[in-house]
């Protein structure tokens, strides 16, 4: 009998990279990771030529427009990669029997809320990068209802460009930064969520969960604003650089930002029995792979 294939698109983006370090570690599947070259995802027809050739039992979308800035004027682009692209694969996923995994993000909210955000609250992005996501899960979910869709909020690695190496960069550079404080949500390690979409294959492939569609809030315990993430960088580096905290207001950006982006996970957990590291052992971990 032959292996189950993984489809990992995205395979250079920092979820996609953990997921290829992490694939050694499960022998019994066989990966195939894809990259714009290897696979538009945004053709149709494409897409569609690639799931015939190779009928994977499992598709996780790692790729995404993640620029939120550029998205702002770069509106085609961004909707194309975080919309319609994601309807062709969930399309081409139901098509072939295909178990979809696909990454949204906290930016499909608005940001008003003072209690953690549940999956089933009401969604209303403030910025064109969030309307596309928020696009992307409604595609997905009108092509292959029996998809799975994680939003995921503050994701960082020791691969590509992200928060806590930007950070580590000016704290060398600078003895001092500003960093907005009134912006709280909770960081999370792309090795964390990649793991956490690999227990999910591994654990309805061997049978012991049930497959269970529909979306998921998934990021690092705990809570804390930019500026803290950026003080705890700087302690767990050693740097003698002063973050200070602003308002969001003395750092104007082209997109808004949601003001509170944390995320309830009783979901996940409950229902994929999936558990959270906290996020200050998570960014010491990663911080360590950096140095």
């Amino acid at each position: 009998m032959s292996r189950p294939l993984v489809l990992v698109t995205g395979s250079h983006g920092q979820v996609g990279t953990e997921i290829k370090r992490l694939s050694s570690q499960y022998p019994a599947w066989d990966f195939q990771f894809v990259d714009k070259a290897e696979l538009s995802i945004d053709d149709p027809a494409a897409v569609d030529r690639f799931f015939e050739a190779h009928q994977p039992q499992w598709c996780l979308n790692c790729a995404a427009y993640t620029a939120v800035d550029k998205a702002e004027t770069e509106k085609e682009i961004a909707m194309l990669v975080n919309a319609d692209a994601v309807g062709f694969l969930a399309a081409a996923c139901r098509r072939h029997n295909t178990r979809f995994i696909h990454i949204s993000t906290d930016y499909v909210f608005s940001g008003d809320a003072t209690t953690p955000y549940k999956e089933t609250d009401v969604t209303s992005p403030v910025n064109f990068y969030g309307d596309t996501k928020l696009r992307g899960e409604q595609l997905c979910l009108a092509n292959d209802p029996s998809a799975v869709i994680i939003r995921t909020s503050w994701v960082y690695s020791a691969f590509g460009g992200n928060f806590v190496k930007t950070m580590m960069r000016l704290m060398k550079e600078k003895s001092s930064l500003n960093v907005v404080n009134d912006q709280q949500g909770s960081p999370t390690w792309a090795k964390d969520l990649a793991q956490a979409m690999l227990s999910i294959v591994d654990g309805v492939t061997a049978q012991s969960l049930p497959w269970t569609p529909g979306i998921f809030h998934y990021s690092n315990e705990g809570i804390i604003s930019w500026c803290q993430f950026a003080q705890a960088i700087a302690a767990l580096t050693g740097s003698s650089c002063v973050v200070n905290g602003i308002p969001t207001s003395g750092y104007p950006t082209p997109a808004k930002r949601p003001a509170y982006s944390v995320f309830n996970k009783e979901k996940i957990k409950k229902v994929y029995h999936i558990s959270i590291p906290a996020w200050r052992e998570s960014l010491a971990a990663c911080i360590k792979e950096l140095q």
